[in-house]
């Protein structure tokens, strides 16, 4: 049995959205589409996303999700004429048409689940480069221009989990949340500390491949993606008392 979390927008019913999931034993959640739900949505072991009406608003929705790392596998939910405007940038796993029997539901949810847990359990020891920068997660080393960046556990940790997942926006509640854990008490503010460290050990030439996502958080800019000389550079963001996010002062 699987926990299932529905997000349909307007007064969408798992009724009507997807009946056969009515005759099966999964614990489902429907949630309204909405930026607050989808930040304080409850963990899921799989998200169906209800795009029978609005494709443009789906596919706008399933690629905030991604952007936010949303680590269970996204199945959408489609109506046959909407099959033609589904491809590989919305980032699902799946498809279901509304219409679809409990047995078909219930084998491309197992599909789906299967697939998430192999892609977890995969090794994490194949060495991440990105230009200059090159990390060994099984050595524990980072290196720029092949000269050893001499890292803390935790910053470490945090370039690595970036680095892995480049483009990819992430809060720094997620950042918490992944790289130092749940038992794990500090605040935010700890996220901001490190990036700051860790911007300032790879200098001002590579310290834009941590970028600063204002008012979201921070994402990993691959090296191809660095901006040309002409063009301004963000700078860095901090979190002020009441949480919004304001420009660091120069030192």
């Amino acid at each position: 049995m699987a926990d299932v979390l529905l997000l349909t927008p307007g007064p969408g019913t798992l009724a009507t959205v997807l009946p056969a999931l009515d005759f099966l034993p999964h614990r489902v959640t429907v949630l309204p589409l909405d930026p607050s739900v989808l930040v304080d949505s409850p963990s899921a072991d799989v998200v169906l996303l209800d795009a029978r009406r609005d494709l443009t608003g789906a596919r706008a929705t399933a690629r905030l999700l991604q952007s936010t790392g949303l680590a269970a596998p996204l199945v959408l939910v489609v109506t046959e004429g909407g099959l033609t405007a589904l491809n590989a940038d919305w980032g699902a796993r799946d498809f279901l048409l509304t219409g679809a029997s409990p047995a078909e539901v219930e084998a491309r949810l197992r599909l789906a689940l299967t697939a998430a847990t192999d892609s977890d359990l995969m090794p994490d020891s194949e060495e991440i480069t990105s230009g200059d920068l090159s990390i060994d997660p099984v050595a524990y080393t980072a290196r720029l221009r092949r000269r050893p960046l001499d890292l803390t556990y935790k910053e470490f940790e945090l370039l690595r989990y970036l680095a892995q997942h480049p483009g990819r926006v992430f809060t720094r509640a997620q950042l918490l949340q992944e790289v130092w854990g749940y038992d794990y008490f500090g605040g935010t503010r700890t996220v901001d500390v490190h990036v700051r460290r860790l911007r300032a050990k790879l200098g001002p030439e590579h310290e834009h491949l941590i970028g600063t996502v204002r008012n979201v958080g921070y994402r990993f800019n691959a090296q191809h993606d660095r901006r040309s000389a002409s063009e301004p550079v963000a700078e860095p963001a901090n979190v002020d008392d009441d949480g919004a996010l304001t420009p660091e002062s120069p030192s």
